[in-house]
């Protein structure tokens, strides 16, 4: 057999590991599905459906990091005016937090005599954002019907690129969804999600209609669709002012989605609150008994069963106050969009509870206009036209010198302590040890090496497998270990070998570890994006894990630490000066939170490692390819991978 042959040789003859992943974070998530559903049904009055909404709303408050301040002016400009036929729209730019510029369309009906309801239009995923003729002729539907309208472009969208660079007259990285990851992966160790900036800003959009004489601020509602859906829910779970919400093609429940679904922006994923129960009742259920209409498509990759479920399970909450006419569903036979249908009845919605008379528009008419006439910017760019504009990156920063300006107050020691104790709890959460039960099941002599592989389990579902190599000569001798971490792992032997013949000529074992997911225990692809894409199968089950106040990376420790009970186990092996090795930034963070949690661990040698979390969201570029895999969320509360690497030293 030849190296290559070696790195193809499968474990799937043995067991069928390819889809172990999946099913374990599959299994977990449905034990919390469950768990949510069961406490929901125990609710029996408005006094616990009340306690359950406060405790839910500060356990995502956490989640996300909290809410900037809101203490700062809003500075708003109006850049222009746009006529039109029966209102006009008023282009206008307004600071949510110092140098956050906010892009926006103000519709207005004509002839205003008293202060009228307003709608925030939050934007979905289009790079185009308020100009994009389907997001216009939704607030068409609804300033005809008497409503003051604000559709405001999201971060990274519209007129908010952040990565746009005047020298190349384009992005650096792509606007919307791509932007939304970068800079969201970013937050992660930090403890944030970009998630709190969205709903800021759309906070201070509130804030903005409020200081409008032509609004009346206690009948403020919030509108949108697909990623504007998203960004409905946040407002519904965080701001206690809304009177009423229609929230479109989002509201579905994690279970349906779990099966049937991609991966999802980072904003919509909220560290620990499946792990909570939390689920899309809790959304609507944070409204009870406002008015809340949602807004479905049937033939929506949020699936409308799971859309039906969740409506209809709620609807008992709103009985309770005797408000059974504030809740329900429309549903419009159509792909993902929110169509004309679905705005018209969104109009209606709103008119009835907010106007107090229900309003049916004339669509017939209603026709997007051209989208330059919508533009705020000179340049059509925050970025070209204010040099200082900040964005979810210079946050990062921001927060990232008050972390550490916070450690600096604590003694090393102290820090040292807390921080193990954190990490300790994070890796072996929720894990279920059993028994190694290893098994053999291959050995031959490959280039002068004798060769080994074995399986055993992790955890409780969880396979992993390695395989050593000695020099021939020392095949019947008891030799220390060096495991071995890198990306591809056994499937990725020959750019190693090299390495491999020099540490085996020192008297050295090495044995490659094939942590979960990788190597020869590799995800089964489930989805349609190759793997090193941020969307791909292996991320989507990471995103999965960060609802289970868990981690990939935290996962892979845990399985470095059973690696080591192996060792003990695996003829031919010294335990007693245990060596580890990586090479690259993912298992460069496995092998040093490994060392500090362990002292089996003799030394490490780490190569094109990441140096430091702090370092990374400093930067303003980086390689994004399995950046999530690295990533324990809220670390650099704690500690940093220098300290871990003080740390074990010590």
């Amino acid at each position: 057999m030849t190296i290559q042959e070696l790195e193809k040789f499968s474990v799937q003859q043995f067991y069928d590991a390819a889809d172990q992943l999946k099913s374990h974070v599959y299994r977990r998530s449905e034990e919390a599905f469950c768990a949510g559903d069961a406490a929901r049904d125990a609710i029996r009055s408005t006094k616990e459906l009340e306690t359950r909404n406060k405790f839910m709303r500060a356990r995502f408050l956490e989640a996300i990091g909290g809410i900037p301040s809101s203490a700062t002016p809003l500075n708003p400009k109006i850049t222009g005016k746009v006529n039109c036929n029966g209102f006009h729209i008023e282009k206008v730019i307004f600071e949510s937090r110092p140098a956050t510029y906010v892009t926006a369309n103000l519709y207005l009906p004509d002839n205003i005599t008293e202060p009228l309801p307003a709608v925030l239009f939050l934007c979905g995923h289009w790079n185009d954002a308020k100009q994009q003729p389907t997001y216009q002729i939704v607030c068409q539907y609804l300033v005809r019907a008497g409503l003051v309208v604000l559709a405001q472009d999201p971060i990274g969208q519209g007129e908010r690129w952040s990565y746009y660079e005047k020298v190349l007259n384009g992005p650096t990285i792509p606007a919307g969804v791509p932007e939304h990851e970068y800079a969201g992966l970013q937050s992660l160790p930090l403890g944030d999600s970009i998630a709190r900036y969205f709903v800021h800003d759309a906070m201070r959009g509130i804030d903005y209609l409020c200081t409008r004489p032509e609004v009346d601020p206690a009948r403020i509602g919030v509108t949108g669709s697909s990623g504007g859906g998203t960004q409905t829910s946040l407002m519904m779970i965080c701001d206690q002012r809304i009177a009423a919400a229609a929230p479109g093609t989002f509201i579905m429940n994690r279970n349906s989605y779990l099966h049937a679904g991609l991966p999802q922006d980072l904003e919509q994923i909220w560290l620990k609150m499946t792990a909570l129960g939390f689920d899309h009742e809790d959304i609507l259920l944070a409204m009870a008994p406002k008015p809340v209409l949602v807004l479905a498509a049937k033939s929506d990759y949020f699936p409308i069963e799971g859309t039906r479920r969740t409506v209809e399970r709620v609807k008992r909450f709103w009985d309770m106050y005797g408000k059974s006419e504030n809740v329900g569903i429309i549903e419009d036979d159509t792909p993902h969009a929110y169509t004309r249908n679905l705005a018209c009845a969104a109009a209606e919605f709103f008119s009835r509870h907010l106007l107090g008379r229900q309003v049916t528009p004339d669509g017939s008419h209603i026709e997007p206009l051209e989208q330059k006439q919508l533009v705020c910017t000179k340049s059509s760019q925050v970025r070209m036209d204010y040099p200082g504009a900040r964005a979810v990156y210079e946050e990062n920063c921001g927060r990232l010198a008050e972390i550490k300006k916070k450690y600096g107050k604590m003694p090393e020691k102290d820090r040292k302590e807390k921080a193990l104790a954190w990490l300790k709890e994070k890796v072996f959460l929720c894990r279920k040890t059993c028994e190694l039960n290893p098994r053999y099941y291959f050995n031959e002599i490959i280039n002068g090496l004798f060769v080994e592989a074995a399986i055993w389990w992790s955890q409780e579902g969880i396979l992993n497998h390695a395989i050593i190599f000695k020099e021939y000569q020392f095949k019947d001798k008891k030799l220390p270990p060096t495991i071995a971490l890198w990306e591809g792992a056994t499937s990725n032997l020959k750019p190693y070998m090299t390495w491999i013949h020099q540490e085996c000529s020192k008297g050295r074992a090495v044995i490659v570890l094939d942590v979960t997911g990788t190597g020869n225990i590799a995800c089964q692809q489930f989805l349609s994006y190759p793997e090193i894409d941020y969307f791909s199968s292996t991320h989507k089950l990471a995103d999965d894990l960060l609802w289970l106040d868990d981690s990939l990376a935290a996962m892979r420790v845990y399985d470095v630490l059973r690696a080591l009970d192996m060792v003990a186990l695996w003829q031919g092996i010294d335990a007693g000066d245990i060596r580890l090795y990586s090479c690259g930034w993912t298992a460069s963070v496995y092998v040093l939170v490994a060392s500090v949690l362990d002292k089996r661990i003799r030394d490490i040698e780490i190569h094109d490692g990441m140096k430091s979390y702090s370092e990374w969201i400093s930067m303003r570029h980086y390689d994004v390819r399995e950046v999530l895999h690295a990533i324990i969320p809220g670390i650099l509360h704690y500690c940093d991978l220098p300290d871990l690497d003080r740390w074990r030293k010590q």
